[in-house]
């Protein structure tokens, strides 16, 4: 299982998903919700959930692309009880209480922390500002 927003999916996304298929067989991709990434980030995304939820779900590397849950962020994790949680090399947002909440919520996944992949050219938010990439356009996938 992976977590994100995913509004302008990219190489180093693919690279995430690909290094957590890695650890299992079958690769469920959290797309945060709308609200969600505004608490989080302060701003809203160029693209919806759905859309978003849309561009992730036609990967092919992806088995299963399902929202994060409005009141409980931690509840999708519950629900699907994963073996293993991979997250991004930058991803801070929910993980500080994560380990926590898997013990209270009887969930004994490992969590991994993959690595990055070329982070000062594949990175969503500078590929926003400068306009190199259609958002939601993934190459070769």
């Amino acid at each position: 299982m992976v977590f994100g927003t995913f509004d302008v999916v990219h190489e180093g996304h693919l690279f995430l998903f690909e290094q957590a298929k890695k650890y299992g067989d079958f690769l469920i991709v959290v797309v945060a919700r709308d609200k969600t990434v505004c608490k989080v980030k302060g701003r809203a995304t160029l693209f919806g959930e759905q859309e978003r939820l849309k561009a992730v779900a036609s990967i092919e590397l992806v088995d299963r692309a399902v929202l994060g849950d409005l009141r409980d962020v931690y509840k999708v994790v519950e629900d699907f009880k994963p073996d293993v949680i991979c997250l991004g090399y930058d991803q801070q947002a929910f993980t500080d209480r994560l380990e926590t909440e898997l013990k209270r919520r009887g969930v004994s996944a490992v969590i991994i922390r993959l690595p990055a992949y070329k982070e000062h050219v594949f990175k969503s938010s500078l590929l926003k500002k400068k306009k190199e990439v259609k958002p939601l356009s993934v190459e070769g996938a």
